[in-house]
């Protein structure tokens, strides 16, 4: 028995080689610095007119203390939606590149390694709805990933876990 604990012990001693990365894919701050650009589209019951998208002024408080007077305005990505019948309405945000003709093109950005978590944070209104994030897997498959209900009031920083 004490032989078999002077083996296993070393094992457990093992440092953890893990090295853990934080990648900012977009902080809106420069929209034309991109690659890509985003855009909405929504159900079919959408008013005349929306759904809008655009970028305004804006930044949670709890990010005000890591800003510097030398950074970019703060600006956040807008969606402004409405529709004229109640029922299983939705809209989505997604980034979009211009090809070589210069028509706009669904765009993924890439993720590279093996992501564990996406983290951002989201203006809510106190509407039931729901907030999910589609990824696709190195494989090609596609994962919806619930993130978030929206029935809370104001800035929430939403962290959704990437399962293996």
């Amino acid at each position: 028995l004490v032989l078999l604990l002077c083996f296993c012990m070393p094992v457990f001693a093992q440092p953890n080689t893990k090295s853990v990365q934080t990648i900012g894919v977009d902080d809106f701050d420069t929209p034309d610095a991109m690659e890509w650009s985003w855009n909405v589209q929504a159900s079919r019951f959408i008013a005349e007119g929306f759904p809008k998208i655009g970028y305004v002024e804006g930044l949670p408080n709890s990010l005000r203390p890591f800003r510097t007077e030398s950074d970019p305005t703060p600006i956040v990505l807008g969606v402004q939606t409405s529709f004229d019948r109640k029922g299983d309405n939705w809209f989505e945000v997604f980034p979009v590149s211009s090809d070589a003709d210069g028509n706009q093109v669904n765009y993924e950005i890439p993720l590279l390694g093996q992501v564990q978590q996406i983290d951002f944070w989201v203006w809510g209104a106190n509407y039931n709805y729901f907030l999910e994030i589609l990824v696709r897997d190195a494989e090609g498959r596609v994962h919806v990933l619930s993130a978030t209900t929206m029935n809370f009031n104001g800035w929430k920083n939403i962290i959704v876990r990437i399962p293996t």
